[in-house]
């Protein structure tokens, strides 16, 4: 429940009730295919072509799902499916770029045969609203009635409600039985939000709802499972490290998700799922040593390859903590996906805290919406979206013309004086660290900059003199898109390898590379909840106005300032050859100063 001032305002039970109803319900998975039915006879008739491209505009929870679903390939047979997790507008441009070279046609053409869904599990969230406004704009631009096309699953009232509604949108209620008592995360595998991108795919949703029903004897591993990382966690072995086969690992980002955004807003205590590294025993603390706070989770799925026993078995023979669980390779991820909503919910429970709750995202939404709304009252006074930027190192024409630069929290933000320039190209700054924090070695050679980003790095990571090891593991997260740009993946290259060198490698500490703002959605819960976490957070100057993006990624900054977390910020000047090459270098010089300081 979610509780105010000692009234429920919400009961979230339904993350576990559509599951019980639906053996009631045999009817369920026909409803759902005569909807889809539906929408594509909708597209077919009024702009006379089939439907082929699916846009989800959702953010977190409400897009998680459906990014595991299409990274396990569920999604193969249906329409290509695009996540439009972002207001980053080069992420909306990547993907019509690619419906557009892909399909081989004009705008107006492959725009009548996309499908776009917008989904919000909050009141307030204004980036599908924002996203759903732009795209809306493209069937106007092309003179198409958008109506068959545009479909939201929301809160009734909710900021997406009253948009969609003024746009003779169809709404969808999210769950099957009329209810709304699921939150984001929560909401797959049983909402229409899930359901809906399945059926499209043609996956058997009689099989996919009746495997979310578990057995007795399923829940109670789920509750021993939950036990075993609850004990580890009171033990300080808080570093839960996933360990899936192969063909699993599309599951990772959407397990740590469900994990982190419920359980982490506990200041005294976390559980971190550290997902997407290679077991290198190089990387760990030894088992008997007091910094040792790992715990190993592999999920065996029988006769899947790349599996997990000879890996979990070596960790067990060298003496860490390990838990395997057996699955079979007949069931439907929907089981999986709900035997995990019961393993955090047994934790939550032992743990006495609500699970459904995201006040620390929350924070930083409410600083995001301040930020824009402030950015655009300025614009509304000037009669102009200009304002000048100088000497900022974020000052190309996207950012240059926006409201975000008139904002004081902006103005202090690229005028700070703790800051550090690379190759002109990089830009750190810790003007978000307490005052008292300063690097040290700072020096007038080129080498600067990663040398004082080794020190902060140092200073909050380390067991030597001068470090505190108050953060025990780090985040990489990137304003911008990664999935569908080249430039994008790029970047995501480079912070993968520096993950790899500077933080497990050299640091020995687990880290996690993302996009932002979805990360903030999915798990920031715990790097602002319960800390202990060194932030580092990029994003390349826009090369057009962006200002609800760059709002977010300040928001973030401040969010963290305020909770009295260690946070960074790294600004590129563009995403060009050259700035990449300067970024890598940045982390690669970083890493040789870490080593070095051993």
């Amino acid at each position: 429940m979610e509780v105010e001032r000692g009234r429920v305002v919400a009961n979230r039970y339904g993350v576990f009730n559509l599951a019980w109803q639906s053996e009631n319900h045999p009817e369920w998975p026909e409803q759902i295919a005569r909807e889809i039915d539906d929408i594509r006879r909708g597209i077919r008739e009024t702009q006379g072509v089939p439907l082929q491209y699916l846009i989800w505009a959702g953010m977190g929870g409400s897009a998680e799902d459906k990014a595991m679903y299409q990274a396990m390939g569920l999604l193969r047979r249906g329409p290509r499916v695009y996540l439009l997790d972002s207001t980053d507008p080069a992420k909306l441009r990547a993907i019509v770029g690619d419906i557009k070279r892909r399909s081989g046609l004009k705008e107006r053409e492959f725009w009548k045969r996309t499908l776009v869904i917008a989904m919000a599990m909050g009141m307030t969230s204004f980036e599908p609203v924002s996203n759903l406004e732009k795209l809306a704009g493209y069937f106007d631009d092309a003179r198409l009635d958008s109506r068959p096309n545009f479909y939201y699953l929301t809160i009734p009232g909710s900021l997406l409600d009253k948009f969609a509604k003024s746009r003779g949108y169809r709404h969808v209620p999210l769950q099957l039985d009329g209810d709304s008592t699921t939150c984001g995360r929560h909401s797959g595998p049983l909402t229409r939000g899930s359901l809906y991108p399945l059926a499209l795919a043609g996956v058997d949703l009689t099989a996919w709802i009746a495997g979310a029903s578990l057995s007795s004897d399923e829940v109670h591993t789920a509750w021993r499972l939950a036990s075993f990382l609850h004990t580890q966690g009171l033990a300080g072995r808080n570093k839960v490290t996933l360990l899936l086969p192969r063909a699993w690992n599309g599951a990772a980002i959407w397990t740590k998700q469900d994990f982190e955004e419920s359980l982490g807003k506990s200041a005294e205590l976390g559980i971190k799922i550290v997902i997407g590294e290679r077991v290198h025993m190089k990387h760990f603390h030894a088992p008997r040593d007091a910094r040792q706070d790992r715990v190993f989770l592999g999920i065996d799925v029988k006769g899947s390859l790349g599996g997990t026993g000879v890996k979990l078995a070596m960790l067990r023979r060298a003496g860490y903590p390990v838990a395997t669980v057996s699955w079979p390779s007949s069931a439907p991820l929907s089981r999986y996906m709900q035997f995990i909503h019961y393993v955090v919910f047994g934790v939550a429970w032992l743990r006495k805290m609500n699970f459904v709750t995201q006040p620390n995202v929350e924070l930083y939404k409410s600083i995001a919406n301040r930020l824009h709304a402030e950015g655009q009252r300025a614009i509304a006074r000037a009669g102009s979206a200009r304002a000048g930027v100088a000497s900022t190192g974020i000052a190309n024409s996207g950012i240059a013309n926006s409201g975000i630069t008139t904002t004081r929290d902006w103005r202090r933000f690229v005028n700070s004086e703790r800051c550090a320039v690379w190759r002109g190209r990089v830009t750190l700054r810790w003007d978000r660290l307490p005052a008292d924090v300063e690097p040290m070695g700072c020096t007038a050679t080129p080498v600067a900059a990663p040398a004082l980003y080794a020190s902060l790095l140092r200073r909050f990571t380390a067991d030597s003199p001068g470090g505190d090891r108050s953060c025990d593991y780090a985040e990489l997260t990137f304003f911008g898109d990664t999935r569908y740009s080249p430039r994008g993946r790029a970047v995501r290259a480079v912070l993968d390898r520096a993950a790899e060198s500077l933080f497990r490698g050299a640091s020995r500490i687990p880290v996690d590379v993302y996009e932002g703002p979805a990360m903030n959605h999915s798990y920031h819960e715990m790097i602002i909840g319960y800390g202990k976490c060194f932030s580092t957070i990029l994003m390349a100057d826009p090369a057009e106005p962006a200002d609800y993006h760059c709002a977010q990624f300040l928001a973030t900054q401040m969010a963290l300032e305020e909770r009295g977390r260690a946070v960074v910020s790294i600004t590129l000047r563009d995403l060009e050859e050259g700035s990449l090459r300067a970024l890598d270098e940045f982390f690669r010089q970083a890493a040789t100063h870490m080593r070095a300081s051993r």
